[in-house]
């Protein structure tokens, strides 16, 4: 099996598994704060960053990173169900199948095209085993 030189290790990738307990190798974002002895963090709020909005957004000339048109999004999510013929809202929690079919109901020319060639695939493979 291959093991590499005590050279080749100094150049290889410092990972979590090669150290003890305590090694944090961060994202390049920076620290925020330092460990206090007894194991909490102190917040430095000298090192904390601030994101400055400009006052007048409509002259300013650079773009934002997200769209003005995107609706800002609920705490929760709210969904309408038919009860006995009255139409009930209700606040619950997004599940998967909710999910597939919100995507459904935005991407109906992608979801008609995956049916198309689900169908096309099942008749090719019934074809070829006759």
């Amino acid at each position: 099996m291959f093991k590499p030189s005590p050279t080749m290790m100094a150049r290889l990738r410092l990972t979590t598994k090669q150290v003890n307990g305590g090694y944090y190798k961060g994202n390049r974002t920076g620290s925020m704060g330092h460990f206090e002895k007894n194991g909490t963090y102190k917040i430095d709020w000298e090192k904390v960053r601030h994101y400055v909005v400009p006052d007048d957004l409509e002259s300013f000339e650079l773009t934002p990173f997200v769209s003005r048109k995107v609706q800002p999004k609920r705490d929760q999510y709210v969904k309408q169900i038919d009860r006995n013929g009255r139409v009930v809202t209700v606040v619950d929690s997004l599940k998967g199948q909710d999910y597939i079919n919100i995507w459904g109901d935005k991407n109906a020319e992608e979801v008609v095209a995956r049916e198309n060639a689900e169908k096309g695939h099942t008749a090719e493979s019934s074809q070829t085993s006759q």
